[in-house]
């Protein structure tokens, strides 16, 4: 049931992502690189934040590398990813509690966060 929640989520979300040209496979971020990379200028970009041993994140299975591959493009939108058992800075800084958990940045700035459909959904409408 919660993972196709969260199918359902990305398909939703998928509407903001047709409306905007998009660029590159799935970026690992790190400790090192995160901050840097959510802050580019006029790039959004969605992470999924996630654990190895997390059964929800591995029954998404290659859904998010999928997503990756069908937003190339141009580099107006960024799908990005974050191991939170290496990199537990990361996800204590952006607040990430549960996995999977995904966030939209622009210019730095958190502006959408999956917290399960009707949350996600009521945001997107309002």
């Amino acid at each position: 049931m919660k993972s196709s929640s969260m199918c359902i989520a990305l398909f939703l979300f998928s509407g903001f992502l047709n409306s905007i040209s998009v660029e590159a496979e799935v970026i690992t971020l790190t400790a090192d690189t995160f901050s840097d990379k959510v802050k580019e200028k006029d790039t959004a970009w969605f992470v999924k934040f996630c654990v190895p041993w997390c059964k929800h994140c591995k029954s998404l299975g290659t859904l998010w590398e999928d997503v990756g591959k069908a937003m190339e493009g141009d580099d107006q939108v960024e799908i990005g990813e974050v191991d939170c058992g290496a990199e537990r800075s990361v996800c204590t800084k952006v607040d990430i509690h549960s996995y999977p958990t995904f966030k939209v940045f622009y210019n730095g700035e958190e502006v959408a966060r999956y917290q399960g459909i009707t949350q996600f959904v009521n945001q997107g409408l309002m």
